[in-house]
């Protein structure tokens, strides 16, 4: 069943939200069901890519033109070409030894491979500090902005935590307005400078307000910048350097979001923001959008940096926490 909300956070050494009844309820089962059939059908594109050649490969007699096809079909998906050999190369030898029998158990044993690829340390978001101060990176036009507000939503509705949203992309007018939307939805203070405000000044003032007001979590949302613009980038790194000063360990998280839409450019995205700044998790966003959500198993193995977030839409409930066995069963079923 699909991961909760509630599994997705940190909140002390021993305790997850999950177990904090004050905090949050575990969801029904029946919710659960509920969103991974939301789930598979916003991986309906990249599911019926596959389809094809997953149904003709695994039900068939199985030789290596049939592997051939199979790689063809994951490598089209974006899961990446060294992460689907690997994969495929496993599968190959599990069939050849006996062990998967029929098309459907060679259906199973792929999701459970390619969930095994998902996995790349912990896919936790870390709540412990206080206050947890969150970074939001990423290439403008990713969804960082909304992502930055829906999470805010979701820890302050759901979970009962006093956050704080800071905008420091000051040279968008348009992020501000936005983010100061989703501020009073959430019910989150909100911190702003002038337009044009050095984004380091914007991010020195929203710590400040955290500590003071004894928030649980600050997020702090950063221009949207081109990877390959070594100036921002270094602003990027300013930022963190004036909330580190302010508060050793922090950033606690810095969230990395990718368009998936975007593919293998989303993977070299990753890779020189990964170099830049210590990026800690991904929010994959637009999936719904695309036939190429494998990019998530991609940047998982060839990095490995966890997905913590996906995003298959506009609604609020479309920001989920990653499952890496939900996504592999409705990438493949």
């Amino acid at each position: 069943m699909a991961r909760d909300w509630s599994e997705l956070f940190l909140v002390d050494a021993e305790t997850s939200v999950a177990q904090a009844p004050a905090r949050a309820e575990a969801a029904s089962g029946q919710r659960r069901r509920g969103m991974f059939a939301r789930l598979r059908e916003n991986m309906r594109k990249t599911r019926q890519a596959l389809g094809a050649e997953l149904q003709a490969t695994l039900s068939g007699e199985l030789d290596a033109e049939s592997w051939e096809r199979l790689e063809e079909a994951l490598i089209y998906a974006d899961v990446g070409a060294r992460t689907t050999a690997q994969v495929v190369a496993q599968l190959e030898r599990e069939a050849g030894a006996g062990g998967l029998a029929g098309g459907d158990a060679l259906k199973a044993r792929l999701v459970e491979l390619l969930a095994a690829v998902a996995r790349a340390g912990d896919d936790r978001i870390d709540l412990r500090a206080k206050p947890t101060v969150i970074l939001m990176a990423g290439v403008n036009g990713t969804g960082k902005t909304t992502t930055a507000g829906k999470l805010a939503h979701h820890l302050s509705r759901e979970l009962g935590l006093q956050v704080v949203l800071a905008a420091a992309d000051t040279f968008r007018a348009a992020a501000v307005e936005q983010l100061e939307v989703w501020a009073e939805r959430a019910g989150a203070d909100f911190v702003r400078g002038p337009d044009g405000t050095d984004p380091g000044s914007v991010a020195y003032d929203a710590v400040s307000t955290a500590l003071a007001s004894r928030a649980d979590v600050l997020i702090v949302d950063t221009a949207g910048r081109l990877h390959t613009q070594e100036d921002l980038m270094g602003e990027l790194a300013k930022v963190r350097r004036v909330v580190a000063k302010q508060l050793p360990q922090a950033p606690h998280e810095t969230l990395l979001t990718v368009d998936a839409t975007t593919g293998q450019n989303g993977l070299r995205q990753a890779q020189i923001f990964a170099r830049a700044i210590d990026v800690s998790g991904l929010v994959l966003t637009k999936l719904d959008g695309t036939a190429k959500g494998g990019i998530a198993l991609a940047i998982a193995s060839e990095l490995g940096i966890p997905v913590k977030l996906i995003g298959v839409g506009e609604q609020l409930e479309d920001l989920r926490p990653f499952d890496a066995e939900e996504f592999a069963r409705a990438l493949v079923q």
